[in-house]
């Protein structure tokens, strides 16, 4: 991934504190420690395929105008709070840059095959004596 691009992101990066749930006691009614940060992906200008991929892993979190919102409050203060936040930042971008693997189909061999229908003889024959028991059968 392109370092630029993560400088990019943090510096479109908006930042607000709100005081928030989580630790912090009585002090956590007092101080503002919960950080909300706010993206524009637009602004980003990621290739399509990147731009889908970060889509499905943001979810919820990605606003209909193209906002990412992600918010930090398991630390006591914003710092920590500010840190966790373009860390989870970091780690989205990380993740829609990873392309997935191309499956490979599995291909099985002519005595795969014949095992696999012999089986499924078998269990066809076990099924079918399973069945009501006619006059003729006595």
């Amino acid at each position: 991934m392109d370092p630029a691009l993560l400088d990019r992101a943090h510096a479109l990066a908006e930042e607000s504190f709100l005081a928030g749930s989580g630790p912090g006691g009585q002090n956590a009614n007092k101080v503002a420690t919960e950080v909300q940060l706010r993206v524009n992906v637009y602004a980003l200008r990621l290739p399509p395929p990147v731009f889908a991929r970060l889509r499905t892993i943001a979810g919820s979190k990605l606003t209909a105008s193209g906002d990412l919102l992600i918010t930090a409050r398991a630390h006591r203060t914003q710092d920590a709070n500010r840190q966790a936040a373009r860390d989870k930042l970091e780690e989205m971008l990380k993740d829609a840059h990873r392309a997935p693997k191309k499956r490979a189909k599995t291909r099985v061999n002519r005595v795969g095959k014949t095992q696999r229908l012999k089986a499924k003889k078998a269990r066809g024959e076990v099924k079918a004596k399973r069945g009501k028991v006619s006059r003729s059968d006595w």
